[in-house]
């Protein structure tokens, strides 16, 4: 299964692009998509929604898989993060793309083995579980690839992550 996933944030929006290939874990793309902050909102959802649409016509997966919202101590800014994860939702179901969503301390136990694992300790597992080259990559392209590497893991065990879209013929 092919996976693109992602790490919503609308400054910073990490993407990767994960699959299984004989029996191990492949990473075969990630970036971090940028807005500049100097843009109205809305047209940086629209960088951000036709960023994820040229990635799904380039790499064709299977799934989405994103981390669901962590509140912040800022509600604006978890809004605005709700805003692009509602974006990306509707990208997935309007493509018929299998969506798999996943509570931050989810990804940290799949990756690390504990929920309440810092970034630190997740950008140390991640270049452990999967092979990458030595670019360097903010932390949101780190949690993409995580949240990837977590959708592979938890999509191999039937009733452990359930999709709410049916995948596409």
């Amino acid at each position: 299964m092919r996976v693109l996933a992602f790490d919503p944030g609308y400054e910073r929006l990490g993407v990767a692009v994960v699959e299984k290939q004989g029996g191990k874990d492949v990473l075969l793309h990630s970036e971090c998509v940028r807005t500049a902050a100097s843009l109205p909102f809305h047209e940086r959802l629209a960088e951000l929604g036709a960023a994820a649409e040229a990635l799904i016509k380039t790499w064709q997966p299977e799934a989405v898989a994103l981390e669901e919202v962590f509140f912040e101590k800022n509600a604006k800014t978890a809004m605005q993060v709700a805003e692009v994860r509602g974006m990306l939702s509707y990208i997935a179901a309007a493509r018929r793309l299998a969506l798999y969503q996943y509570k931050p301390a989810e990804v940290k136990i799949a990756v690390t083995g504990h929920g309440a694992s810092d970034k630190k300790a997740v950008a140390l597992m991640v270049p452990r579980l999967v092979a990458m080259s030595q670019k360097k990559r903010l932390d949101d392209e780190l949690d993409a690839i995580a949240i990837g590497l977590t959708c592979l893991a938890s999509v191999r065990i039937p009733g452990l992550a359930e999709s709410r879209y049916p995948q596409r013929n």
